[in-house]
């Protein structure tokens, strides 16, 4: 389903856990961003990407390895891939395809292409760095903390922003890497909104929006939940921790569990 489109940008979301695909369009390009999830969704973007590509080159931009970001690599056959460093060697590739490849039996799913995990052709290593294509120019940040292998995408001069899973209108940090790594994420996402002109967000999960306010308050909401948590679990407050799980939206044994992993891990980096 399409959320939001103009002239250059066209956001997908799927049905589930309202996980976005974007698809950038420029006279040089079409860049596609962590196509996804069900079958009928992936070929949605791809009969749009079809329909617009002509002589464009096709790029194809994963933000982080989470097996729902990377399950459409394939439907692209073609298309010059865009990672980071981390995920290029990422440690459990094999469980990542092995998570698609149960989901899909579990739900009596059929893909009509491979499912694999993506080989990149342009490795992201270093912050703050650049990919010119044409008149565009890609600007990438590394964002770990959710995941060791997070990308921040700046795309000027469009001022579009793909910001992976951080900064959703309705998500709080969800921490499987490192809460300290978050912090400094959360600290490079106020830099980019100083030193950039952003005209759009786009979240891994949620809404786009073109306000700046709410660009901020999803920057002061994830922040603010993650330095409360962190002084919650350092004074071992379970009352706090507990109420502090209560926060997370669509409540579920899921928000749940990701709020244990959450704790988990402030305590084991925090302990002194």
């Amino acid at each position: 389903m399409i959320t939001y489109q103009n002239e250059h940008i066209t956001v997908f979301q799927s049905a589930l856990y309202q996980t976005t695909s974007t698809v950038v369009l420029t006279k040089e390009m079409v860049l596609i961003v962590d196509p996804n999830w069900l079958p009928n969704e992936v070929d949605e973007i791809r009969n749009y990407v079809d329909s617009v590509k002509a002589d464009r080159d096709l790029y194809l931009l994963f933000t982080h390895g989470d097996f729902d970001h990377i399950i459409g690599y394939k439907a692209f056959p073609g298309a010059k891939t865009i990672g980071s460093y981390a995920l290029s060697c990422h440690p459990k590739k094999d469980h990542k395809i092995a998570l698609i490849l149960e989901f899909d039996r579990k739900h009596y799913i059929n893909r009509n292409y491979p499912v694999e995990f993506p080989v990149l052709d342009i490795i992201i290593s270093e912050d703050a760095e650049e990919l010119r294509i044409g008149d565009t120019l890609l600007t990438f940040y590394k964002s770990p903390g959710h995941t060791p292998d997070g990308l921040f995408t700046v795309i000027e001069p469009l001022g579009i922003w793909i910001t992976g899973d951080y900064l959703s209108d309705f998500e709080l940090p969800f921490i499987y890497h490192s809460a300290k790594a978050y912090k400094e994420t959360l600290n490079t996402a106020s830099q980019i909104l100083d030193q950039h002109t952003i005209e759009l967000l786009v979240p891994g999960h949620g809404q786009v929006t073109t306000d700046m306010a709410e660009m901020k308050r999803r920057l002061d909401m994830s922040s603010d939940h993650l330095e409360r948590l962190i002084k919650a679990v350092i004074a071992k407050d379970e009352h706090a921790i507990a109420a502090l799980g209560d926060e997370h939206a669509y409540k579920s044994s899921f928000t749940e569990e990701c709020h244990e992993e959450n704790s988990r891990i402030i305590a084991q980096e925090y302990s002194s």
